[in-house]
C-alpha cells in the first residue's frame, strides 16, 4: 500500500521472535508478520495464539492511524499501553487483525 509518500508492506516472517517482560515470556512466534512502514522501524505483529495473553491487561486507550484503522491497547505489568492491535484494520493491511504488536521484541 502506497498513498502520498506513504508505503506500508508485510510480509511473513520465519526467523522466531521473543517478548520479554520482568524475565517472563510473553511472547514467542516463529510466524510474525512483519509490517513495514515509511518513517518507523519494523512491527512485528505476533498471532494471538503466540501470545500469553493471560499477561495482558485491556486498556483504555486506543488511537487512529489513517492507514491502518484503529488500535487498541493493552498493558503488562508496570508497563502501560505497551501491546497493541488492530481489531478491525483497514483492508489494505487485513493481515494484520488480531495480531499483537509489541514495543520491544527480541529478534531470536
Amino acid at each position: 500500500m502506497t498513498t502520498t509518500g506513504h508505503k506500508i508492506t508485510i510480509e511473513q516472517g520465519t526467523d522466531p521472535v521473543r517478548v520479554t517482560h520482568q524475565g517472563q515470556i510473553v511472547a514467542e512466534s516463529s510466524r510474525p508478520l512483519l509490517l513495514h512502514e515509511t518513517g518507523y522501524p519494523v512491527r512485528y505483529y505476533l498471532p494471538p495464539q503466540d501470545v500469553r495473553t493471560d499477561l495482558l491487561t485491556p486498556s483504555e486507550t486506543h488511537t487512529y492511524c489513517p492507514f491502518k484503522g484503529t488500535a487498541s491497547y493493552w498493558s503488562l505489568p508496570e508497563a502501560a499501553d505497551r501491546v497493541w492491535a488492530y481489531p478491525d484494520p483497514k483492508p489494505e493491511v487485513a493481515q494484520i487483525k488480531d495480531h499483537y504488536c509489541f514495543y520491544e521484541v527480541e529478534a531470536l
